[in-house]
């Protein structure tokens, strides 16, 4: 038994921790599952529940669930309220539903429409994690009197020296920390994520025998407020006669074309451009001000340098910018993208220095840092711009 599994009685006698890390027994502690519906969270309050837990059950009302009742693969709305209420009733688990429209829409909705007209490309689930989900929500727990916050996120959490780490989920394809990279340290500390040892083969057979009616639920795929993928529209709805038509420009200074608006491109991007020539184009930048696709050949995407706004560090809790600066790690600049080895750069605002330049970097996106081996998230920041 290590250290991190026990922790020190009034006695002196060493105890051990409870599966949560909590120094007492499960009845008397208290969990707040966040439950959207689906199959992760749904097994994360069952199991919790079947391990003795004091577990309550919330859903955050996100969206419109008139029109998403029947929507596949969505959450947080119509069919997913009603996944997530009958799986807390199957359990005795108390449940409660908050409507969260307005937030949502202010926090997530707005800025995506807003993102998208600046010419960059936005990820909502990292601003609904960032301020609904782990901020809003973790207010929710406390006011319920919870020790923790647990959620299904394919992440996990590890004890260090300083506290609570972020750490990759050991099923790597199902690996969620891109999008939990702005996870505070005081959010660390207080979430939970049961899964995160799981592949989610095992979760499913769980759900099963658990036997959760959501057990072969498929999983939520499309952001969750866009009906079809179709993101153009959420924009025009949000922002009415915002989406305004440009010019397509070859980096050499040619106009090659019209375009119907920037959000209808992103970097990198190669079909679609509505230009034909004798060479392979690729959108390699967007620039709202002027309504121009700025598009050139393959080698023109390569970016070596990444400038990053509103950074969150979650590494060793002493580091100063001048021993960060320079600083040997990984980085993660698209969810689908592996990490890539670079150094940080810090002296005149944070930014990243990649090894071997990328293809494909946005503005909009996140560039994500990892330790050298890989394993545990140090933070990350927006990308505004590169080089």
């Amino acid at each position: 038994m290590t250290q991190a599994d026990l922790a020190a009685a009034p006695d002196g006698r060493a105890r051990t921790l409870n599966s949560l890390g909590f120094a007492k027994p499960p009845a008397q502690t208290r969990v707040v599952a966040a439950m959207s519906g689906g199959v992760d969270s749904s097994v994360v309050a069952a199991m919790l529940k079947r391990e003795g837990y004091d577990v309550v059950g919330v859903t955050l009302q996100l969206y419109d669930h008139g029109a998403a009742v029947n929507k596949p693969g969505a959450c947080c709305a119509g069919q997913d309220i009603h996944d997530a209420r009958r799986v807390a009733d199957a359990f005795d688990i108390p449940h409660y539903v908050l409507d969260y429209e307005n937030r949502f829409r202010e926090a997530v909705m707005e800025d995506f429409a807003d993102t998208y007209l600046a010419g960059a490309t936005p990820i909502p689930c990292v601003r609904c994690n960032q301020t609904v989900k782990f901020a809003d929500l973790k207010r929710v727990a406390m006011d319920l009197g919870a020790d923790c916050l647990a959620t299904g996120h394919y992440v996990r959490r590890v004890e260090g020296d300083d506290g609570a780490e972020l750490h990759r989920a050991a099923d790597a394809s199902r690996d969620q920390t891109y999008f939990l990279f702005a996870t505070t340290r005081a959010q660390l500390e207080y979430l939970r994520f049961p899964l995160g040892a799981m592949p989610k083969s095992d979760v499913r057979a769980l759900a099963a025998e658990l036997g959760l009616r959501v057990a072969d639920k498929p999983d939520s795929q499309d952001i969750c407020f866009v009906p079809q993928g179709k993101y153009q529209d959420v924009v025009e709805k949000l922002r009415p006669g915002a989406i305004e038509s440009g010019e397509i420009v070859h980096v050499d200074g040619r106009v090659m074309g019209r375009h119907d608006g920037v959000i209808n491109f992103t970097v990198g991007q190669r079909r679609g451009l509505g230009v034909a020539t004798g060479e392979p184009l690729f959108v390699v930048k967007l620039d709202a001000a002027k309504k121009r696709v700025i598009v050139g050949p393959r080698e023109a995407l390569g970016v070596s340098r990444i400038r990053l706004k509103d950074v969150n560090w979650i590494g060793e809790a002493a580091a100063s910018e001048d021993e960060l600066d320079g600083r040997e790690l990984l980085v993660r600049v698209r969810s689908t993208r592996p990490p890539i080895p670079a150094r940080l750069s810090v002296g005149a605002g944070w930014g990243v220095v990649l090894d071997v330049p990328e293809e494909g970097v946005a503005p909009g996106q996140a560039a994500v840092f990892y330790a050298k081996d890989g394993a545990r998230v140090l933070g990350g920041g927006w990308i505004a711009g590169t080089a």
